[in-house]
């Protein structure tokens, strides 16, 4: 009766060990670090930062450097000959197409990246793209979503891009973007 005594509390022991063990991981499985910033419900995993070996790894690259806010990682998509081009309504009371040049964008860009608390852009379809050696062409819809303080803009249009290959590094990085938003 003794050595069936020490055996069952011997037995219990490593019962209530094991349920410790299970009881301890199914809790670290739930941990949340409160400090950690929360993601937006989107696609954001999935987004990776691409070699840009072709036209569409620039793009994901552009979503990407928008959605995290990524002043490094846009600069390094425009050539230095850069140039953006978009139709201001405003302009001269009748309207106008404007454009501007790589440091305007950069300098425009970066205070889009700091006066908004998400940014969330989606390239919808590709209306055309046309390969020519080292230039390209490519015309995309998008849905992009600016928002800050709980309040919410959504632009929808087209951009055509075009882009050149770099000759230095094998880069592709854009070289125009005449922006068509719907505004």
């Amino acid at each position: 009766m003794y050595r069936s005594f020490h055996l069952w509390a011997a037995m219990r022991k490593i019962c209530i060990q094991i349920l410790g063990v299970i009881f301890f991981s199914l809790l670290m499985g739930y941990c949340v670090n409160p400090f950690a910033p929360k993601l937006e419900q989107s696609d954001q995993q999935s987004l990776i930062i691409t070699e840009q070996k072709t036209p569409d790894e620039v793009l994901q690259n552009f979503k990407y450097a928008y959605v995290f806010k990524d002043s490094v990682l846009y600069a390094d998509l425009l050539d230095s000959s850069f140039v953006f081009i978009f139709f201001d309504p405003d302009e001269q009371s009748s309207g106008s197409f404007v454009s501007w040049g790589r440091d305007v964008d950069l300098t425009t860009t970066g205070r889009l990246f700091r006066n908004f608390d998400v940014i969330d852009l989606n390239w919808n379809s590709t209306v055309y793209f046309i390969l020519e050696g080292d230039k390209a062409e490519m015309s995309k819809s998008f849905h992009l979503t600016l928002s800050k303080d709980n309040e919410s803009i959504p632009v929808t249009g087209n951009a055509i891009f075009l882009f050149t290959k770099s000759q230095f590094d094998g880069k592709w990085r854009i070289l125009q973007w005449k922006d068509e938003s719907d505004l």
